[in-house]
């Protein structure tokens, strides 16, 4: 008998549970590796983004079940199985158990990848006292049920969504992944903006993005800021209830471009337009924001906005050569050509200019296309 692991997220596995909890499915891209599984082996059941185990499954074998258990995939390289364990996530084994104890989380730095382990499933376990002791660990959750609660938010991430992709001059159904918003490092070196406001709670990133916020609704535009970053406090204003502040976002687009400009830490609005989006990059992570653009450049090809990428000045260099990536270079709209480079004292110093001649209200949006650096070639 062999240990595999069964990834789900808590919607795959409550469609899984409602479904009679009989048949595991997996993409056909993992069949051959399916095929590995024998009769007898049992699936650990894991569920992304709340890191819990939550159940365990004996393979009966090969399915012929063809039903429509999955509402975003099909997931046809299908086993028949027999549950051992079931729970609610809530009750469910946390990841943190089992540091020090199993292979792939031997040390904290092994949190967060885990060696890859949780990659894609189907996967074998390499030490099958590791299977041993997660399987212990889950009758005894099931023996003497422990309630830790979870983040609702993370249960019911989406991490796929179907789309429209193009082979050649057709359209297809496609899915793409949308990952989440990373968290913003406190240790930031953006360094203080030299301009009026006074910081009274919150990182340098909150504080540009106030800045943004602010004079997008000077200039009479609607504003949002990422969904996450709302009750985020600068000069004892919470970003979510600042003037002029938009509650939801033009409702056009598909669910895979909605959930990416959520994500986006600034967007300025006019009526129902996006007419700029901001990134703000304080921390080393200057790719992160740019693949979020060009996220959503690729779901939205025809789309017309203006792009920013604002960074400290001594981070020019780094963003020259993260936006001049073959990945950004090669598609149909190369991202250097639409997307700006703002340096944050050189904005700073305009924004404060605007407002002390208070100029803001008889600027339009794209005045900040003369103020941004596009890059040409890797050559520049």
């Amino acid at each position: 008998m062999n240990y595999w692991l069964d990834l789900f997220t808590g919607t795959t596995w409550s469609e899984f549970r409602d479904s009679g909890a009989n048949v595991s499915g997996f993409r056909s891209t993992r069949q051959r590796m399916v095929e590995r599984i024998k009769p007898g082996d049992i699936l650990l059941c894991y569920l992304t983004g709340v890191m819990r185990w939550v159940g365990a499954l004996e393979v009966v074998g090969p399915s012929n079940d063809e039903r429509s258990i999955w509402k975003l995939d099909n997931f046809p390289a299908r086993l028949d199985v027999k549950p051992l364990v079931l729970l609610n996530p809530e009750n469910g084994i946390p990841m943190e158990k089992l540091a020090g104890k199993v292979q792939f989380y031997q040390e904290s730095k092994d949190a967060g990848k885990f060696k890859g382990f949780l990659r894609g499933s189907p996967a074998s376990f390499e030490r099958h006292e590791d299977g041993d002791l997660i399987l212990q660990l889950l009758r005894d959750a099931k023996e003497h049920p422990i309630t830790i609660p979870v983040d609702q938010r993370k249960l019911k991430r989406i991490p796929l969504y179907k789309t429209k992709g193009r082979v050649g001059d057709k359209k297809v159904d496609t899915l793409v992944s949308v990952p989440d918003t990373e968290e913003v490092d406190e240790t930031s070196t953006c360094g203080t903006i030299p301009i009026t406001e006074v910081a009274t709670q919150s990182t340098a990133h909150t504080q540009i993005q106030y800045l943004l916020l602010t004079l997008g609704a000077e200039m009479g535009l609607d504003i949002w800021v990422a969904r996450n970053d709302r009750s985020k406090i600068w000069n004892g204003q919470m970003l979510g209830s600042l003037p002029h502040i938009a509650e939801e976002l033009p409702t056009q687009f598909n669910e895979a471009t909605q959930r990416t400009i959520e994500l986006i830490d600034v967007l300025w609005l006019k009526g129902n337009s996006i007419v700029s989006a901001f990134e703000v990059e304080c921390t080393t992570s200057i790719y992160s924001g740019l693949l979020r653009m060009s996220d959503l450049l690729a779901l939205q090809p025809n789309l017309d906005i203006k792009l920013y990428l604002v960074a400290p000045d001594e981070r020019r260099e780094k963003v020259q050569q993260e936006i001049l990536r073959p990945t950004f270079q090669l598609r149909p709209k190369p991202l250097n050509k639409v997307c700006g480079y703002l340096a944050l004292d050189k904005l700073a110093e305009k924004v404060e200019a605007i407002r002390k001649l208070g100029l803001a209200s008889s600027l339009y949006p794209d005045f900040l296309v003369d103020t941004a650096e596009y890059f040409g070639n890797s050559s520049t």
